[in-house]
């Protein structure tokens, strides 16, 4: 999971909302609203930082406060986040992200500019994905499901190859700057690479 910076709303949402009678189920640019997402996601999951396109069968619409039990921010922009489908066809045992979310509460929104999720979490050696926040830690095995052992084995291949890097390299605290900065350049980011990052910090 990984700080977003929410970017000015698509004028076709600012356009519905002020609109008689609107509703998220009647508005009808949710192309552009997921093309708009997703960029500004750089193509990551908001939630396991895996792999999206502005696709239906790429990504989901996520409501961070969910319709049903907060109706009045089912047009909020900031509200909206770009998830992927999250194993919406499996068991629920083996859903993730927004799919296994479905109605629950999370404690912290990755798209907060006060409170910035990776101050919130960190990752252990074999690619766990933990907080210090014993609320906010169970939500994110019951209620995102983020330790399935597939997440964790792509995690732990990011943080290996930090490793090895950081090993072969023995850069000093300019280089490490320097690939911080080129693994958050791109435009679309590669799945996971926060977790690089966050290793990386923390070799600084």
């Amino acid at each position: 999971m990984r700080r977003i910076v929410k970017r000015t709303e698509t004028e076709s949402l600012t356009t519905h909302r002020s609109a008689p009678h609107c509703d998220y189920d009647n508005y009808g640019d949710k192309d552009g609203l997921r093309a708009a997402l997703v960029a500004e996601q750089r193509g990551l999951c908001c939630y396991c930082m895996g792999r999206i396109e502005d696709e239906r069968r790429s990504m989901k619409i996520e409501h961070w406060h969910c319709r049903a039990g907060y109706p009045g921010e089912e047009l909020d922009y900031r509200n909206l986040l770009a998830s992927c489908p999250g194993g919406e066809r499996l068991p629920r045992r083996l859903q993730y992200c927004d799919t296994r979310k479905a109605d629950d509460d999370l404690r912290w929104n990755p798209a907060d500019p006060h409170r910035y999720v990776e101050d919130r979490i960190s990752y252990e050696p074999d690619g766990t994905i933990r907080s210090d926040d014993s609320l906010f830690n169970t939500q994110l095995n019951e209620v995102l499901n983020l330790n399935l052992e597939w997440m964790k084995s792509n995690r732990e291949e990011r943080l290996l190859a930090v490793a090895e890097w950081y090993t072969q390299r023995r850069p000093d605290r300019r280089h490490v700057e320097q690939e911080i900065e080129r693994l958050g350049a791109p435009s679309v980011l590669d799945p996971y690479v926060h977790v690089a990052v966050w290793l990386l910090e923390r070799k600084l």
